[in-house]
């Protein structure tokens, strides 16, 4: 499929949700829609409720979690570098926009949203689905982006913390210790800690293993095989990696490879 915008964007559609999600971010943005059910979303540690027809949006390094209850639902994972584009093509200014309301209740917003995962989902032609993810997304920044900030990866303001998340993301499958990341941090564990948390939202911990099952999720949507991700990415056991992804994302993992409702594009 030749949708450059779309290439390795993951979508996920979930009929049945129920049970906590645990505390995670992504690099990208989250746009999902609530078909059905209710779904309490914490995020930035803000508790809002979310029924049928509203619009879910997270922006890139926000901490969310939640808890579903007959949830249905429809997510997809918008690269910084999409959302960017789109706004330059409206505005003539390389900015990506900053999404203040998490959850947005406009009819209209969840319409072309839908539109546009529909025609995705069943793979219609590749100009109509290009044409349908402007209109839904242009609306959404036009009506709904709050303000803006420079183009730049995920806490790339941040050095210490930069210099952190690049040296566990390259050692991701080893088993570190905290010692060690203070070590390379030159800070004390207790500072590192502290300065890890008040940066990035979460515990040094809970990021290794939201990276550990990020890392998961890609190898298998290039279809390697189950039994070999576990060790491959830092999980003493296969079962540990089985909660530990079900605690994030809702679904155990075998449930991508077995449905058809997980979608990744790949530029052919």
């Amino acid at each position: 499929m030749k949708l450059e915008s779309l290439n390795q964007i993951f979508f996920e559609n979930i009929q049945n949700s129920n049970g906590q999600f645990s505390k995670h971010f992504h690099n990208t943005y989250t746009i999902g829609l609530t078909h059905d059910g209710i779904f309490k979303s914490i995020n930035q540690n803000k508790a809002t409720l979310t029924y049928k027809n509203a619009t879910r949006v997270i922006n890139p390094g926000e901490v969310h979690c939640g808890n579903s209850n007959s949830w249905k639902y429809t997510n997809f994972y918008p690269t910084v570098k999409l959302i960017t584009d789109i706004y330059e093509q409206i505005f003539f200014e390389r900015k990506t926009p900053v999404f203040v309301k998490h959850i947005i209740e406009d009819l209209t917003l969840y319409k072309l949203l839908f539109k546009f995962f529909v025609s995705a989902y069943e793979n219609k032609d590749s100009i109509k689905i290009e044409t349908y993810l402007i209109e839904a997304l242009s609306y959404l920044i036009k009506k709904y982006a709050d303000k803006t900030k420079s183009f730049e990866p995920l806490f790339n303001d941040k050095k210490i913390i930069k210099h952190t998340i690049e040296y566990i993301n390259d050692s991701i499958e080893t088993n570190l210790s905290l010692e060690e990341l203070a070590l390379n941090s030159n800070l004390s564990k207790y500072h590192y800690i502290r300065t890890f948390k008040n940066s990035t939202g979460i515990t040094p911990h809970q990021y290794i293993m939201m990276q550990r099952v990020q890392k998961a999720k890609e190898l298998i949507l290039k279809d390697v095989n189950l039994n070999e991700i576990a060790s491959s990415v830092g999980f003493s056991d296969q079962s540990h990696f089985i909660r530990t992804f079900k605690k994030i994302y809702g679904y155990v993992p075998s449930q991508i490879k077995e449905n058809s409702n997980f979608v990744l594009y790949k530029k052919n």
